[in-house]
């Protein structure tokens, strides 16, 4: 009985953070989440990418009296970049304009969560793309890289 209550544990322990984490870039940040979200939205608006908007899910979920760490998500793109994923592989649409989630985790950790380009090659088929794919895999890590460092 303990081995099978153990091998159940150790399965469920070791498949978790595996698929909760399937495809989602983390990045810890030195910052709170608003200034974190503050130097991204700049980064990402000096960069040439068009801020499309910035949700703040926290405040949100309080006008319904629900507690939530702080929790921002900034949409953005640029269609010189996007545009080529979309005719490499149409459907990729449905997951751009790229999205960067800004959040507080239970130990007052604050990290940038994106899309890895990589998962969406693979989610979508894409084929044809690797330079471009390259490209947003180097943008988005130093755009975000930028914003949660000193």
């Amino acid at each position: 009985m303990k081995k099978v209550l153990f091998a159940a544990f150790a399965f469920i322990w070791l498949s978790a953070p595996l698929s909760a984490a399937d495809g989602v870039i983390n990045v810890a940040s030195e910052f709170g989440v608003e200034e974190t979200a503050n130097r991204l939205e700049a980064i990402l608006t000096k960069k040439g990418m068009t801020v499309f908007n910035r949700i703040k899910h926290s405040d949100g979920a309080a006008k319904v009296g629900i507690e939530l760490r702080k929790t921002e998500l900034i949409i953005f793109g640029n269609p010189k970049v996007g545009s080529p994923l979309m005719a490499c592989q149409q459907s990729v649409a449905i997951d751009l304009p790229q999205k960067a989630l800004i959040w507080e985790d239970g130990d007052a950790k604050v990290w940038i969560s994106y899309n890895d380009p990589r998962y969406l090659e693979q989610r979508h088929s894409i084929v044809g793309c690797q330079e471009t794919l390259q490209k947003v895999e180097k943008a988005l890590a130093g755009m975000t890289r930028a914003a949660a460092t000193r």
